[in-house]
């Protein structure tokens, strides 16, 4: 009944939408006759501001045309080259000269792995950039499970976890795996399966950045939430079937509105201030703050559904039970025992300030994979960087990403 609501609410606001972003543009427009009253400006940003406070956000584009390597702009093309029902695996293959030295090193495989958990994997679109000269890049593109019928059946955490175990083996021995956030946990799981079985195609190396591993150490507010809270009152609230006009009808998720409505009432008066500054930029002119202001909003506030099984097994096995760090997760009979994994170095990164997985949570992965040699583990505490910070941003390319290639080349 809740997204019933929801998808009513939409359908009234999808008009007001629409006129005022028309009355935006008879506002600003340099032909525009009304962009000359004294109001004029006032208007044009009050308009635009209502716009984009009641638009609809659909999933931004990659937009990666270009990367610049060896001082030179290099054409990248994006191309799906795995589809399942929930993830699309996508390389960003870059336009590169063949090699005239039949010695000559490639460069890395590097198997991004973005979260499942309310944002599109776009939101790794600096990740993917600042990677891509010197790394042949794929990741995983989850699909909005609203868009997902049922018939393709039920998506659980141990799903995710087998998902990334055929991308691994479909990239073959040589590949690095790169988890940001909550994929940390299955990843972990994946490889140490991979390597409890000897599977020859177990990667070379994971780096594991800001990820809920062990959320018993320095608890945060997401974590609080989820251990405060029984199971049944995450199955009885946030749970809800997807209406009739979608692909996935009658699939149960935990919705992407919800979602967003988490990520806002976490920092609301950051929002509503960021709101006043974007309108003030406008009536300024300050075009450049206004569209780094667009930019970050078209992004945060474009949502997808979760499958409500994926979600759940997350609350319980990740934030209520502790199994992987306890060692009571069983996947197919078989449990998760990090420890295997001998031969493939481990990298671990923190954001000093990251309010989302606290300090320790991705560290306890170094502890947990005891069977590595010690001079095949890193890792690495961002200062003053928080929860974001450590996938995009200024920090991200000038210091973490240079200390992710260094140690991928290193384990190649």
């Amino acid at each position: 009944m809740l997204y019933d609501l929801h998808e009513l609410q939409r359908a009234f606001l999808t008009p007001m939408a629409a006129f005022t972003d028309t009355g935006s543009q008879l506002f600003s427009h340099p032909y525009s006759p009304l962009a000359y009253t004294p109001v004029s400006r006032q208007l044009a940003a009050a308009c635009e501001l209502a716009h984009r406070l009641g638009k609809d956000y659909e999933k931004p584009q990659w937009g990666i045309a270009n990367a610049l390597i060896g001082g030179k702009e290099v054409a990248v093309t994006e191309r799906t080259i795995l589809s399942k029902p929930f993830c699309n695996l996508v390389r960003f293959e870059r336009d590169l000269p063949k090699a005239s030295d039949k010695n000559q090193e490639k460069d890395p495989t590097v198997l991004l792995v973005a979260p499942l958990s309310g944002h599109h994997a776009t939101l790794l679109r600096d990740t993917v950039k600042a990677l891509l000269p010197a790394h042949d890049v794929v990741v995983t593109d989850w699909v909005d499970a609203r868009m997902v019928p049922v018939a393709d059946g039920a998506f659980h955490l141990n799903d995710y976890v087998k998902y990334v175990q055929e991308f691994i083996r479909l990239l073959g021995p040589d590949v690095h795996v790169v988890s940001v956030c909550q994929p940390t946990v299955p990843v972990l799981a994946a490889i140490s399966l991979m390597a409890a079985n000897n599977d020859p195609c177990r990667p070379r190396s994971m780096t594991m950045m800001g990820g809920p591993i062990d959320t018993r150490k320095s608890p945060t507010q997401v974590n609080r939430l989820a251990t405060t809270k029984p199971y049944s009152w995450f199955e009885d609230t946030v749970i809800h079937r997807v209406p009739v006009r979608y692909p996935g009808e009658g699939r149960l998720v935990y919705p992407g509105f919800l979602q967003h409505a988490g990520f806002i009432a976490m920092n609301p008066d950051r929002h509503v201030r960021s709101h006043y500054d974007f309108y003030l930029n406008l009536l300024k002119g300050d075009e450049d703050d206004a569209q780094a202001h667009r930019r970050f909003y078209d992004e945060y506030n474009a949502v997808l559904d979760m499958p409500a099984e994926f979600y759940l097994d997350t609350i319980k096995v990740v934030f209520q039970e502790h199994q992987l760090p306890r060692g009571l997760w069983v996947i197919d009979g078989q449990k998760v025992d990090p420890s295997a994994i001998s031969d493939v170095a481990l990298f671990t990164i923190e954001g000093e300030l990251d309010d989302i997985s606290g300090q320790g949570q991705t560290r306890a992965a170094q502890t947990l994979c005891s069977g590595i040699p010690k001079e095949r583990k890193q890792h690495y505490t961002a200062p003053n960087c928080g929860h974001y910070g450590i996938f995009s941003g200024r920090r991200w390319r000038a210091t973490i990403c240079p200390k992710i290639a260094e140690f991928i080349r290193r384990s190649a």
